[in-house]
């Protein structure tokens, strides 16, 4: 296995991939093959990845892997539900 990262690292460097891209490439394609590898189950995603679930979801949203994988999710915002104000004295 450390020979094949290895030889990722030297294609990356000889290809020009500056660190934050590189590792933005193996972040996504990463959560992506979990989140496939656990039929889109954040939780279970999250505890093989071993990051938090709010940190999996963020990642998600920020690499766009809720829509390019086909993984419906939850909303990060709902909206707020109208309250009815208490009247009269009390």
């Amino acid at each position: 296995m450390r020979k094949e990262f290895d030889g990722l690292v030297e294609h990356l460097l000889g290809g020009g991939v500056p660190l934050p891209d590189a590792i933005e490439i193996l972040e996504r394609s990463m959560i992506a093959g979990a989140l496939k590898r656990h039929g889109g189950n954040q939780s279970a995603t999250s505890k093989l990845l071993g990051i938090h679930r709010n940190t999996l979801q963020r990642k998600m949203v920020e690499y766009e892997l809720d829509e390019r994988s086909g993984i419906r999710r939850k909303p990060l915002v709902r909206e707020a539900r109208s309250r009815r104000k208490k009247t009269g004295a009390a």
